[in-house]
């Protein structure tokens, strides 16, 4: 049965956000609202079940990338490589509703890296209850978009998410509505930016 957290969008609860941090630690699946849409996430370090968990609810076979949500452009500098050019224009779009795709580091286990690039998605998150979760966990959250197989668009209201979800996920927090629109793709990994995803990010400073 997941637990349901109502935490305030602007003025997150610190009891709620480090309850929910703990269950991520033991290795717990979470539902989370972001600057885009609502997320499933589990712990970095969490091996395979996890992230396995999270391709399940969403019906995604191992090809498909994964991102790790950082909190800040230190951190993110951690997990990928980025040159200078691409260092400015990333800085100048974060924290915001963008995923980008990079090489990993060797930080990046292989299990998340896409097996032929050796790349992976990386996003740094507006949203202040997501922000207040990564401070307290000290590392990213690996995640996907909330979109369930047999859904058009991402669910948009934590207690929805909650009834939907309540025996395949941990945790739900619900800090209100947070859009449908996923976040706009930008892969770095070949000469010329190319946008995958058009999405919450406005693209035409990638274009």
């Amino acid at each position: 049965m997941a637990r349901y957290f109502e935490v305030h969008p602007e003025s997150p609860q610190r009891r709620a956000i480090t309850q929910v941090a703990d269950i991520v630690r033991a290795g717990g699946v979470i539902a989370y609202p972001t600057d885009s849409c609502y997320a499933l996430g589990c712990q970095f370090g969490s091996g395979t079940e996890g992230m396995a968990r999270i391709r399940s609810i969403r019906g995604l076979d191992d090809r498909h990338h994964l991102t790790l949500v950082c909190q800040d452009f230190a951190q993110l500098g951690q997990f990928v490589y980025v040159a200078n050019p691409v260092f400015r224009a990333i800085k100048a779009a974060t924290p915001g509703s963008y995923t980008f795709i990079l090489p990993a580091t060797k930080e990046v286990p292989r299990r998340l890296q896409h097996p032929g690039k050796k790349t992976v998605g990386v996003r740094i998150p507006r949203h202040v209850v997501t922000q207040a979760l990564l401070a307290e966990l000290g590392e990213p959250l690996v995640s996907s978009t909330l979109l369930l197989p047999d859904h058009d668009e991402p669910m948009t209201q934590g207690w929805q998410i909650a009834e939907e979800l309540e025996h395949q996920v941990d945790a739900v927090i619900d800090s209100g509505e947070c859009g449908t629109e996923p976040t706009t793709v930008i892969d770095f990994s070949g000469p010329e930016p190319e946008i995958v995803r058009r999405g919450a990010g406005d693209p035409s400073s990638f274009e």
